[in-house]
């Protein structure tokens, strides 16, 4: 399906851009010939193309998940600037000052 001069004028509505005449003729060809050379890529035949997550064979840079003991609630707390018995205390910033 063809890009008409209608749907450039729509999408640079929606994207703002205010576009001369003679640029959206030329952004209608470039729309159309990505179109065209994407119907060309449709035809090719990958049947025996495996699917692949990264062009280069590379080993997984991610870790197992292990458990490991976190902090105690008084060792978070150790550094608070301020806090309220088991709780960090911060400046209230939503409401009234």
């Amino acid at each position: 399906m063809p890009v008409s001069l209608g749907d450039v004028e729509r999408v640079a509505a929606l994207a703002r851009l205010a576009l001369s005449d003679e640029e959206k003729r030329t952004m209608m060809a470039q729309l159309n010939e990505v179109l065209r050379y994407m119907e060309e890529l449709n035809g090719v035949d990958t049947s025996a193309v495996e699917p692949l997550s990264h062009v280069i064979d590379l080993p997984s840079v991610f870790r197992e998940d292990e458990l490991r003991p976190g902090l105690t609630r008084e060792e978070a707390l150790r550094n608070a600037p301020a806090r309220d018995d088991k709780f960090f205390k911060v400046p209230k910033v939503i409401g009234d000052r």
